[in-house]
């Protein structure tokens, strides 16, 4: 199956994964297999981001793999600090080691040219403040799949993504699976759907960091600002969120049966905005913030 599709304005997107573990650090298939899992999904590109152990850009099972690596710093006690990054689109081996700092590990990510994405901040328990503490760090993790899988129950970040938005501090927002078990429960679920030239690694991380991509896990979802108006239109959904900076506003949310759109008009406090749609199967898509 091929996802690769043109929406209602002829715009051409990708459907890519990109925080994905195999059996050369301690997912459950091999990089080949895992492929050929996600291939079948329909994804058009993966990055591979084994602990410690960085995947070169490749092509596996007629699927582009994207360059990428995971750095888990902390060990089990979040009390303690944990913090796992993510490295994608490195143009070489960054040679990160263990023991390194969390802003060398961005450090080298940028210098090789990569994206230092912040990986499940709500299941590390990471703070405000050890987001803000890091310079050069790209994005966040706003849904990862594996948190809400078998111990794991903290796979939405939101939370502290807008607190962060709160305070003035903004990052692009990616869901990911971060699959390892591979038993219907961790992969092929959260992905990005990226506006790209092609399928590869340079024009998907080029329209990654243009942020031409929507987080999705099946909802399709395009978002435009027209003046004091935040427009959406989506595949049909149950509901819509708009999610600001307002504690309550009657207008923010929209539910109903085979929703397709809404509008929302900004108050005069908005300071940013970002939007959430959930089908009837309970699958959610979520659009980067915008800021007013």
């Amino acid at each position: 199956m091929i996802y690769v599709k043109k929406d209602n304005r002829g715009r051409v997107w990708y459907k890519v994964g990109l925080h994905i573990h195999t059996t050369i650090s301690d997912g459950n298939l091999s990089p080949k297999d895992v492929a050929g899992r996600y291939k079948d999904a329909g994804f058009d590109a993966i990055a591979i981001t084994d602990h410690w152990i960085y995947h070169k850009e490749d092509e596996i099972e007629g699927l582009k793999i994207i360059s990428g690596c995971e750095y888990n710093l902390g060990a089990h006690d979040t009390i303690d600090g944990v913090m796992h990054i993510l490295g994608i689109g490195m143009e070489s081996d960054p040679g990160i080691l263990r023991g390194a700092t969390r802003q060398e590990v961005i450090d080298r990510i940028n210098l090789k040219g990569g994206l230092g994405i912040l990986a499940h901040p709500a299941w590390s328990l990471n703070s405000c403040d050890d987001v803000t503490s890091l310079s050069g760090l790209f994005g966040i993790e706003v849904y990862n799949t594996v948190s809400n899988a078998h111990m794991s129950t903290r796979p939405y970040s939101g939370y502290i993504i807008d607190i962060l938005a709160n305070k003035g501090v903004i990052y692009p927002l990616i869901a990911t699976d971060d699959a390892h078990y591979y038993d219907g429960c961790d992969d092929t679920v959260s992905y990005i759907m990226v506006k790209s030239e092609s399928d590869s690694q340079k024009d998907i991380l080029k329209a990654i960091r243009n942020g031409d991509y929507y987080s999705t896990q099946g909802p399709e979802i395009w978002v435009e600002r027209e003046g004091d108006n935040v427009v959406v239109e989506t595949t049909e959904c149950s509901l819509i969120s708009f999610c600001t900076n307002s504690s309550w506003e009657s207008d923010r949310t929209k539910r109903g049966e085979k929703l397709t759109g809404a509008i929302y008009r900004l108050k005069p406090y908005d300071k940013w905005v970002r939007i959430e749609v959930m089908d009837k199967s309970g699958r959610y898509a979520w659009s980067n913030i915008i800021r007013v």
